[in-house]
């Protein structure tokens, strides 16, 4: 398992019952986890003390309650220099995965030891993690997402990391169609990042199933890979989609014709409470090194 253990401003303190309790920054929040079937005694004190706690919907989707928070405030990674804008959002989420600062360092250090210049494709990018990582260490970035809200809050996380001029380009567009743009147009670049949802649409009522679809998505996604390719990172958080399973993906689209390999690994987090790793997704990375 590959852990993301560097955080100081966000803490995994316990999880029961298909919750987790997580502090981000100062405020403490319980948040649904479906992995999280086993059940426990929630002797940390903190679940009596949350500021709010997402509860689901019987009907769909869900609502924050007991609600204390700010509508947002920002925590660092300190590691990296990096600082985000957290904001309580709707399914859940506040706008960063924690578990993806692995990922983060791991380009972040292909990048710096490249020795030239390098430019990276951040598709799915969300709030931009990854992009703003690659760009603190010097690499051009195109970051594309389907949700303009996300995007904004991606270029609000590039400004509060000190990036505001960085050479990011940001573009609000279904991923598919962009890259057969960039096909076309010749463009290239030397590290892919894909963090794709299980199932979602794009603006124009693009149909996405990850099963169905990342295959072919993952063959036209490396046609805009340079001639000296750096890295290439697949995420995922759809069980029925394995680590190995994307691993060899990436294997035969990419080692074949470039040589290099291929690591995928669950990615996890410790939970204070326990001293047991909490598994949060899958990655497979592929690299000449």
């Amino acid at each position: 398992m590959i852990y993301s253990d560097n955080w100081s401003d966000y803490e995994l303190i316990d999880c029961s019952d298909g919750q987790r309790l997580e502090r981000w920054g100062k405020y403490i929040l319980i948040r649904p986890d479906p992995q999280v079937i086993w059940h426990g005694n929630k002797k940390a004190p903190q679940w009596k003390k949350a500021d709010a706690s997402y509860e689901r919907s019987h009907s769909g989707g869900g609502a924050w309650r007991e609600n204390k928070l700010p509508s947002e405030w920002k925590i660092g990674y300190e590691k990296l220099g990096l600082n985000f804008v957290i904001k309580p959002m709707g399914f859940k989420h506040t706008g960063v995965f924690p578990e993806q600062a692995a990922n983060w360092e791991w380009a972040y250090d292909k990048i710096k030891n490249a020795g030239r210049p390098i430019k990276v494709l951040n598709l799915f990018a969300y709030t931009g993690g990854a992009t703003i990582a690659c760009a603190k260490a010097g690499a051009a970035v195109c970051h594309v997402d389907a949700s303009k809200g996300m995007v904004l809050t991606a270029k609000e996380n590039a400004a509060i990391s000190g990036l505001s001029e960085a050479p990011i380009r940001y573009i609000v567009d279904d991923c598919k169609k962009f890259v057969e743009r960039e096909i076309r147009r010749g463009n290239r670049y030397d590290g892919i990042i894909m963090d794709p949802p299980s199932y979602g649409r794009g603006p124009s009522g693009e149909v996405w199933k990850l099963e169905d679809n990342i295959w072919e998505f993952v063959k036209l996604v490396s046609e805009v890979l340079s001639d000296e390719p750096l890295f290439f990172i697949l995420n995922s958080y759809t069980t029925g989609l394995s680590a190995s399973t994307m691993g060899y993906m990436l294997s035969e689209a990419l080692c074949s014709k470039y040589g290099g390999r291929v690591n995928s690994d669950e990615l996890g987090l410790m939970v204070r409470q326990t001293g047991n790793p909490l598994p949060c997704g899958a990655v497979s990375r592929w690299s000449l090194e």
